[in-house]
């Protein structure tokens, strides 16, 4: 199973967005809440060169981005390769 990553807050309709993707496709991921905990705010901004919204998703620690880049990726069939499969 892949290792999927989603910085998001509570209030953010574009992280359900991304999350309802994911779930429709079978997949898990664990969820890293920015607004409860500045260090992760921190670690995201590093790991995604400095983007500021979220969600910001990253599998198998390749940084997708937001929620648009997430359903071009599936679109184009990135994803699928990311995931290593015909997600």
């Amino acid at each position: 199973m892949p290792k999927i990553e989603v910085y998001s807050t509570a209030v953010c309709p574009y992280c359900v967005s991304a999350k309802n993707l994911l779930k429709s496709k079978g997949l898990e991921w664990s969820e890293v809440r920015i607004d409860t905990d500045p260090a992760q705010r921190e670690l995201m901004l590093a790991r995604s060169g400095g983007r500021r919204t979220v969600p910001q998703i990253f599998i198998n620690d390749q940084h997708v981005g937001g929620f648009d880049d997430l359903v071009a990726a599936d679109r184009s069939g990135k994803l699928a390769e990311l995931l290593g499969s015909a997600a």
